[in-house]
Formats: structure tokens, sequence, C-alpha cells
């Protein structure tokens, strides 16, 4: 995973060499008029588009849940069992914590493998271990906004092998992304390009 993770954030650099490459062996007089005949293309749909522009914003427009995003937050005083029933019911791997009747201050995260890692593991009960108990809290909690670049959101993702990252702006919480929501985005805006570029080596541009 982590090394197809790896591929994807250097595909944009091998796509863009390959129309060069392209161009380059082209006989001279064809090339030049190739260029002419795209110059206008070459400053805007290939340089206005591509995923490296994706940001966070697009996944989460994309993704379409509710407006405040309750279905992906709980309390430090919720119970663990409670915690991890609401992902089971909702299908994802993590939950952001805040404080209880401050929706949108960010306390920390809990994950399925702080479940594993810290209840199962050491014998605790669910029902009685408060979520504060065993969340990754603020301060250790690595965070997007936005406008962050799909590409480096999953460079974050990847160097510090996590899961799930929450987003965040000056008003706090706005929603949270998975590796495999920046990984589709990815596949997707990759996708697309392929199709411009194509498009452009043969003249649809």
């Amino acid at each position: 995973m982590q090394g197809g993770i790896r591929a994807i954030l250097s595909h944009g650099n091998v796509l863009k060499n390959g129309v060069v490459h392209h161009m380059r062996v082209l006989p001279p007089a064809t090339r030049s008029l190739v260029f002419r005949r795209h110059e206008s293309a070459l400053t805007a749909p290939i340089e206005e588009h591509g995923f490296e522009n994706t940001t966070i914003s697009d996944i989460l427009t994309a993704k379409g849940k509710s407006a405040d995003w309750s279905w992906l937050w709980c309390t430090t005083d919720d119970t663990v069992y409670d915690a991890v029933k609401s992902m089971t019911q909702h299908n994802v791997g993590a939950l952001v914590v805040v404080n209880p009747g401050e929706q949108k201050s960010v306390a920390g995260i809990i994950t399925e493998r702080d479940y594993l890692r810290k209840m199962i593991v050491q014998g605790r009960s669910s029902k009685s271990t408060k979520v504060g108990d065993i969340m990754t809290e603020e301060n250790k909690l690595i965070t997007v906004t936005p406008d962050t670049k799909v590409l480096k959101a999953m460079e974050l993702m990847t160097d510090n092998r996590i899961r799930h990252i929450p987003v965040v702006n000056e008003g706090g919480m706005m929603g949270m992304v998975s590796i495999g929501d920046v990984v589709r985005a990815v596949v997707s805006e990759h996708r697309d390009e392929l199709n411009r570029l194509n498009a452009f080596i043969q003249g649809g541009y």
C-alpha cells in the first residue's frame, strides 16, 4: 500500500516528462507545427487543471455528508464503547474528539488502532473507559486545511503512517478525510489528466 501511494505521488512528473519526450522525438517541422497549433493550450487547460491542484476542499464537497459533520465526532466524556459503536454505524475508522459543548474545538482523535492497542490488548472495559483516556491528544494531532493539496495530504499520511486526518480551519473542525478518500481523488484526477494529455497530443485542444 505504502509503495503504491508513493508511486502515485511521483506519477505526475512521469506524465509530464512523457509528454515532453513525445514532443522531442517528433521531426522538427512536425514539432513546430504541433506547438503552433496548441500554443494557447500550453498555458490554459494543462496548467489550470490536473491532480496537483485538487484540494482537500474538493474531497469534502464530493463526500457530501451533513454540513456539521456531527457523524464524525465524539466527546472526551463519551465511553469508548459508544465511540466504537458510532464508528461501526457510520463505517468509519476514526472519530474526531471534541470537548463537551465545544463541537468545533478539536481535542484529539480516536481510531480503531487506539481501541486495539489501548483497550483490547490491555484488557480494559470499553463501557467504563472514557474516550479522553485513550485518544491521541490534540498536541500530537496532524491536521490539514481545506486548501491543502491532496498530494500534500497523501504525503503527510504516508510519512506519518496514519489513515485519517482531520480538516480544520480558523473556525475549528470542518471534517475528516481518510487515505481511501485521498487515493480515490488522486486516481480520479489522474485519469482525467491522462485524458487531457492524450487529447493535447492528438489535437483535441
